[in-house]
């Protein structure tokens, strides 16, 4: 039998808890690096990984390994780096001080600016940007649920690694265009933020065909500033990119049969941001929003949409106040 690589998980929030969760139950030898506030919850109420499904797999405390010490970096084989870009800076140098040389990093982060950081602090490891299509929440102390469907994409590299890493309830594979596959995937980030201003659940939010017309308007403009800058994003859906769009203002009815096509999601799913919205907490806008309008005034390309969504996504933060609860006409 094949020994399994110790893995680390760096940044043990939902999708980590997930990832993790079902690499442990499968038998790799799993150790969570997480805040103390995570490790709490699970020793009291171990781990709880449901989906859209049905999964419904429960792991004790005593089957975990939780620490809140970078040191557990020394025994990995691979790090699955899984928390907020800004805190990217400070994972990296945690590697840098504790990990072995032969360590492989690979980034399951949103957007395209922490496997970049990554690099850069960790010149000498083999560091693979990674995507991760699905949507992971909290349900409940110790409970998350993944509620939307897909398979994670990780960087291709010397070693192979989907094989390894791939189980039954957990599929990852391996691309060559790893920057186009994270291009795709930010397009379709996009509408966190419109759902983090909206308060309604994604299935919801996708019903509406006004709210998937300021979707497509905002993706729209994301093409044509990519287009600008030579980038050719790779779908992440069965559709191609530049279809998207179209597809998001044709009839709900129409809608409806394409995108049974293309994704899964569960009835209660809401974004991560609507998620950090609730909280209080900081958001990825920057990261999204934020890089499309930058990137958008580097080449003298109007970005309205995407403008006026980071400005309300701003608001929101500064007021702490939750969720606004907008609608779509505040965004004609």
């Amino acid at each position: 039998m094949t020994t399994k690589p110790p893995i680390v998980i760096a940044g043990a929030g939902a999708i980590g808890c997930f990832v993790g969760g079902l690499l442990a139950t499968h038998g790799h030898k799993v150790t969570f690096l997480a805040r103390l506030r995570i490790i709490d919850q699970i020793t009291k109420h171990g781990l709880h990984l449901t989906d859209f499904g049905g999964l419904n797999r429960k792991l004790s405390p005593e089957r975990l390994t939780l620490t809140d010490d970078p040191s557990c970096l020394r025994t990995a084989a691979i790090v699955l780096v899984t928390v907020k870009t800004s805190g990217t800076v400070a994972i990296a140098q945690a590697i840098v001080a504790k990990a072995p040389q032969s360590v492989v990093v690979i980034s399951l982060q949103n957007g395209l600016e922490a496997a970049q950081i990554l690099r850069d602090t960790l010149p000498d490891l083999d560091v693979r940007a990674g995507m991760v299509p699905f949507n992971v929440v909290p349900v409940a102390p110790g409970g998350v649920h993944r509620a939307t469907s897909g398979d994670i994409v990780v960087e291709a590299g010397k070693t192979p690694l989907a094989d390894t890493l791939s189980c039954t309830d957990l599929k990852f594979k391996e691309s060559s265009d790893i920057a186009g596959v994270q291009w795709g995937k930010l397009l379709i980030n996009l509408n966190n933020a419109l759902n983090a201003l909206s308060g309604l659940t994604l299935q919801q939010q996708l019903l509406s065909r006004p709210w998937r017309r300021v979707m497509a308007a905002q993706m729209a403009e994301a093409l044509s500033v990519l287009q600008v800058h030579g980038i050719k994003a790779v779908s992440t859906t069965p559709l191609p990119v530049g279809l998207i769009p179209w597809a998001l203002r044709l009839p709900t009815p129409v809608f409806q049969r394409i995108a049974a096509k293309m994704l899964t999601v569960d009835p209660m799913a809401r974004t991560s941001m609507s998620y950090d919205l609730e909280a209080r907490k900081p958001t990825e806008v920057d990261a999204l929003q934020g890089l499309i309008v930058q990137m958008g005034t580097a080449k003298s390309v109007d970005t309205p949409i995407c403008a006026g969504v980071l400005k309300k996504i701003k608001q929101a933060e500064g007021a702490g106040q939750g969720v606004p609860n907008l609608t779509p006409d505040d965004f004609s």
